[in-house]
């Protein structure tokens, strides 16, 4: 099949082999002397280890812990602070201190109940609100950019009002569909290490450092992954180093896969977040100026919470031109589980801060939420809010007015405000929400840290395999990246294929992160076949390679915030009814619209599955999904206790893409899989506070905030 327009939809690669049930994931893999792992895990909150019991262990089973990891102790990310296996101190509950092997897991599961570990038990922080109380000891790291706070306070001195507000927004699970999986075949050579992965090289350079080994002793390959949003970034680094030492000290394979139990309390999470506003008005209700201070729960450690927050101080002031814009941010440590990578990266927790502050600042005027928004949106030409600015066209004015038109967006409020007025049970509410979402790693991180590279290795019979490090995880890069290549060369879509990777194999493009694939890793494979088509040669093997090349910006300044943060930018809008039952809290959503601009799609069924897929992540992240912690256990330990959207959760979405094709993406493509979460939480509070006619000044709104709302307006009212 050879393409014509890019954007043409395809069957899938993998769409046979998944659909039939023939796909091998990881824990469907045996091999030969292979043995099962199970981790023995700290017990409290924070503490130092005193003394290990471990039972004697039958033949062919063995304890493996800190003693045996031939490298430094500790999983290579960017700060040294996560130990592989706790040896001195435990800093939450989950952490590992010590693994179990052997080949049958029922006799693991008794052995572990008889490691008896002693404890000095310390003073834990459990809660966010407990780390900023203690702000100096607790900080991770922390940034401040913006205007000048004296020039602010000179302009609050002449302000009509000054709207201050408090913003919440908590955990958010992944619930990927298949569990974290790692297995470690032994070779006398070298260790080869498969998964359920996002980031083969973040995972190699975590094996190289721990095992102390050279650079072909330890392989990585992908496993077919079922599922990731940002879960199987980091947190696999951890899982591939455990079992990669377990057979290293053991001389056999490991086998270490989790039950939804396990990955749910020990994994990491989306980070909690607390957002204070400080806005000035004048008498007409304009912004005159904005501080936003933002703070991160980080967990036990740092992990990538410190890009996490750049993120979302980056997105602090949404889609809009806020005049003396000032945001300071912090990532605090608590003795909870790790948080870390979650689709979106600190900017939806940002987006359902800004977009709800906004709409409350609405309330000091006499517009619609919407048209109060639409005032300060940014244009092209206009500056970012660190300096940087916005190059290309932005189509959200098209968009919004696209989407009005759409839902019949004035006759909808018109109607609700009258269905609401006879109806005492059942109240009726349309919101919205307008976002970005910055493509690719922060400023220069594509070009002075991950420095992609891609090969195209042609056969002599002229069929090309993509040899890259990137991770289809359902997403469809097998799919949209072969496009981009066989479209390129003029070649039937089945005579490109792209195989799993293996760190053997294949140079290092990049983790499967940011936004980046389809337009950073996508571009260089459009320049490479670019190259390949120029020097092709019939009957003969070739390789070609491609390596990024960074876009003339604005330089990044790291230490001042300032410069270009991103190359490009991906848009959108998003509208929600809803209907509450003001007798039990319960939101059921009617509709959903939804426009993006992501530049051009590479394939408009797939992006159709990131739409529905995203939206339907977002909008549970906004009223059904919640996730606490008590004493610093996760409460929440099965599917049904998180209560995440089910079929019947889920309305029809309208959805539409508007063209606007970006010079540096292949084709015109920019990121995707990101922008389509952010707007659905921001959206789903605005219906809902519509609809009842009250704010909100956190998410998730669930049944049991609403009810608790109508209670104190209930008692405000009679006293």
């Amino acid at each position: 099949m050879r393409l014509k327009d890019i954007s043409t939809p395809v069957p899938k690669k993998d769409h046979k082999d998944k659909v039939s049930g023939q796909l091998p994931y990881i824990s469907d893999v045996k091999v030969d002397n292979m043995v099962y792992g199970v981790l023995y895990r700290s017990p409290i909150a924070y503490g130092k280890i005193k003394s290990i019991y471990v039972p004697d262990l039958p033949e062919g089973y063995d304890v493996v812990g800190a003693e045996d990891i031939p490298g430094p102790n500790y999983v290579k990310i960017i700060k040294q602070d996560q130990p592989i296996f706790a040896n001195e101190w435990v800093n939450y509950i989950g952490e590992p201190i010590l693994m179990l092997v052997g080949k049958d897991l029922n006799t693991l599961y008794g052995l572990r109940d008889e490691v008896k570990v002693e404890f000095e038990e310390h003073q834990a922080i459990y809660t966010l609100d407990e780390a900023i109380d203690q702000i100096s000891s607790a900080s991770f790291v922390s940034y401040e950019f913006g205007e000048s706070l004296d020039i602010i306070s000179a302009i609050e001195q002449d302000a009509h009002q000054i709207v201050e507000e408090e913003y919440t927004t908590g955990y958010q699970e992944h619930v990927y569909l298949e569990p974290q999986g790692m297995l470690a075949v032994y070779k006398d050579d070298e260790i080869v290490v498969h998964g359920s992965m996002q980031a083969l090289y973040y995972i190699k350079n975590a094996l190289l450092s721990a095992l102390a080994c050279g650079d072909d002793e330890v392989r990585v390959v992908q496993s077919p992954t079922g599922g990731g949003f940002g879960g199987k970034e980091e947190f696999p680094s951890m899982m591939a180093c455990h079992v990669a030492i377990a057979a290293n000290a053991v001389k056999k394979s490991v086998m270490l896969v989790f039950d939804r139990h396990e990955d749910m309390v020990v994994t990491t999470k989306r980070h909690p977040a607390k957002f204070k506003y400080r806005t000035a008005l004048d008498q007409e209700g304009n912004i005159l100026s904005m501080c936003v201070d933002v703070s991160l729960d980080g967990g036990a450690n740092e992990g990538l919470s410190s890009v996490v927050l750049q993120r979302s101080l980056l997105n602090s002031a949404g889609v809009y031109n806020i005049p003396h814009f000032h945001a300071k941010g912090f990532c605090l440590k608590t003795n909870t589980v790790p948080n870390g990578a979650f689709r979106g990266f600190g900017a939806p927790q940002s987006f359902a801060g800004i977009e709800s502050h906004m709409g409350h600042l609405s309330k000091h005027t006499q517009l619609d939420p919407l048209e109060y928004k639409r005032k300060y949106l940014v244009k092209q030409g206009d500056p970012t809010i660190t300096k940087g600015n916005f190059r290309d066209p932005i189509l959200m004015e098209e968009m919004i007015e696209d989407l009005l038109d759409a839902s019949d967006y004035t006759k909808k409020k018109e109607e609700f405000q009258r269905f609401n007025q006879q109806n005492l049970r059942y109240k009726k509410g349309i919101g919205t929400s307008v976002f970005l979402h910055g493509c690719g790693f922060t400023g220069s991180g594509e070009r002075d840290h991950i420095k992609a590279t891609v090969k195209l290795v042609k056969s002599k019979d002229g069929k090309v395999l993509l040899k890259i490090s990137n991770s289809d995880m359902g997403q469809g890069i097998y799919t949209t990246l072969s496009k981009i290549v066989a479209k390129e060369l003029d070649l039937p879509l089945e005579e490109v294929s792209y195989p799993d990777p293996d760190t053997k194999e294949v140079p290092d493009s990049g983790p499967t992160v940011a936004s980046r694939t389809t337009m950073i890793v996508g571009k260089l494979l459009e320049r490479a076949a670019k190259k390949l088509k120029a020097e092709w040669k019939s009957g003969e093997e070739q390789e070609v390679f491609e390596h990024y090349v960074h876009r003339e910006m604005i330089p990044w300044d790291e230490k001042t915030f300032t410069g270009d943060a991103y190359p490009a930018y991906s848009w959108g809008v998003n509208f929600v009814e809803v209907e509450v039952d003001t007798l039990t809290g319960i939101v059921k959503l009617e509709k959903v619209y939804g426009n993006y601009d992501v530049g051009k799609a590479i394939d408009d069924r797939i992006m159709k599955g990131q739409i529905d897929g995203g939206l339907a992540q977002g909008l549970a992240y906004g009223y059904l999904e919640k996730m606490t912690t008590k004493q610093g256990k996760i409460q929440q330990k099965s599917i049904s206790d998180y209560g995440p959207p089910t079929s019947l959760d889920v309305v029809s979405i309208e959805s539409k893409l508007f063209d606007n094709p970006y010079a540096d993406g292949p084709y015109g493509a920019k990121g995707a899989g990101e922008l389509t979460l952010i707007g659905g939480a921001p959206a789903v509070q605005s219906a809902i506070e519509d609809a009842l006619q009250t704010s909100f000044q956190q998410i998730p709104v669930t049944a049991e905030v609403i009810m608790e709302s109508l209670e104190r307006k209930l008692v405000n009212r009679v006293d």
